[in-house]
């Protein structure tokens, strides 16, 4: 793809990235057959290929309407094109990229500038967040219905081990997780001792940044990157072997953190090695002999959700499916395994329409089979499913910690 980006943009860092981005484009529309929103609405702009020639047309100076921004945020970032792309186009990249600077061209409406600010504030805050959950959940059976379904119940983690072995990872609490669903780092905590290894959450590593970064506060999420490196550094010099991701929306993000921070003169080299180390939990289970975690007593068919930030980010699709079948776990057939279930981090909230039938489709791609719960990798999946669910829907690696 021929580029011509005005000097605004031309002579920056992104909009040299996003040049790069533009022009690994051949015009195929391979991805159109594999993006959520193009399947739904059957137009060109809702899909990656029309997307593209929107963000090109602004980089090349040319009018930006709302009517362009619509098309723009009706993207789940899913980032399914991209494992569809022959070419390679990094889409995930040049939607951040143009999007926050559209932002600065052409600021929003008051409203939802205010629903961005607000979410961007509350949902990293992990004890603002967990606050208001307890609240909701307090308050859950007075609620109206359509918002006591966003409400999820109110749910225990099990006790960490106690004992201390000589190999050590670390993990993310992250924002949401610890008080939506604490059981999932403790069961991960459990899982890994029965195999020999201990796994620490350092207290001071809080939101992995990609709320705020995808929400086109590029700055504040490069801050939460460096507050998590620095949280991470001492264990990380000490030996630390790897940095076990239980929330794949997380591990893509922090897998970005060596190309996000790649020019900061400070923090360029440990991001670097932070990206290096973080891997997915079932990435991780699967290189460990798996002879100890076989499941005794059966969870009955189990149906997988593979995130899209697990398949199409962290390119990680058959890993967690591998891992539950050497435990033993009776998986369930399901359908449409690259579509996104519409949760995609904040979009459930600032697109409730699109977020809503993306779901019906997802629960019925994933109960073909009848299963008798549902697992996936990733707390936003979790609790977006959770929502309209008929069966149990829980992190997998409560599966093997039983």
């Amino acid at each position: 793809m021929q580029t011509n980006l005005v000097q605004q943009f031309a002579n920056t860092a992104e909009g040299q990235e996003a040049e790069s981005i533009l022009r690994a484009c051949v015009h195929c529309g391979f991805c159109t057959a594999t993006c959520p929103t193009y399947q739904e609405l059957n137009d060109e702009r809702d899909g990656p290929r029309g997307r593209i020639y929107l963000m090109k047309m602004f980089l090349e100076g040319q009018e930006v309407t709302e009517k362009t921004r619509e098309h723009l945020d009706r993207c789940l970032t899913c980032r399914s094109c991209e494992t569809t792309c022959p070419s390679g186009v990094q889409y995930g990249r040049l939607v951040d990229i143009s999007r926050g600077l559209i932002d600065q061209e052409m600021p929003r409406p008051p409203k939802d500038k205010w629903v961005r600010w607000a979410l961007a504030r509350v949902l990293p805050n992990r004890k603002l967040f967990g606050l208001l959950l307890r609240l909701g959940q307090l308050f859950r059976p007075a609620l109206p219905e359509k918002l006591r379904t966003k409400v999820p119940p109110r749910k225990e983690a099990s006790p960490w081990p106690e004992a201390s072995h000589s190999r050590i990872v670390l993990a993310l609490a992250g924002c949401v997780q610890p008080s939506a669903t604490p059981n999932t780092n403790a069961a991960a905590a459990r899982v890994l001792d029965r195999l020999g290894i201990t796994m620490v959450e350092a207290p001071a590593a809080g939101c992995c940044g990609a709320v705020n970064y995808h929400l086109s506060e590029h700055e504040k999420g490069l801050e939460r990157m460096r507050q998590n490196i620095d949280a991470w550094w001492p264990a990380i010099e000490a030996g630390a072997e790897a940095i076990i991701m239980t929330a794949s929306g997380c591990g893509a993000m922090v897998q970005d953190y060596g190309h996000l921070l790649k020019d900061d003169p400070v923090y360029a080299a440990k991001a670097k090695k932070v990206s290096e180390l973080t891997i997915d939990l079932g990435a991780f289970l699967l290189q460990q002999d798996l002879e100890k975690l076989k499941v005794t007593q059966s969870p009955g068919k189990v149906a997988f959700h593979c995130p899209c930030t697990l398949q199409h980010a962290m390119k990680q699709n058959g890993v967690v499916e591998q891992v539950l079948t050497k435990a033993g776990v009776n998986l369930a057939a399901t359908k449409d395994k690259h579509l996104c279930c519409g949760s995609a981090g904040t979009y459930s909230v600032l697109q409730p329409e699109m977020s809503q039938k993306l779901l019906d489709n997802k629960l019925k791609a994933l109960t073909v089979d009848h299963p008798d719960r549902i697992v996936t990798a990733n707390i936003g999946c979790q609790m977006h499913l959770e929502t309209k669910a008929d069966v149990p829907v829980q992190h997998w690696i409560e599966l093997l910690d039983q």
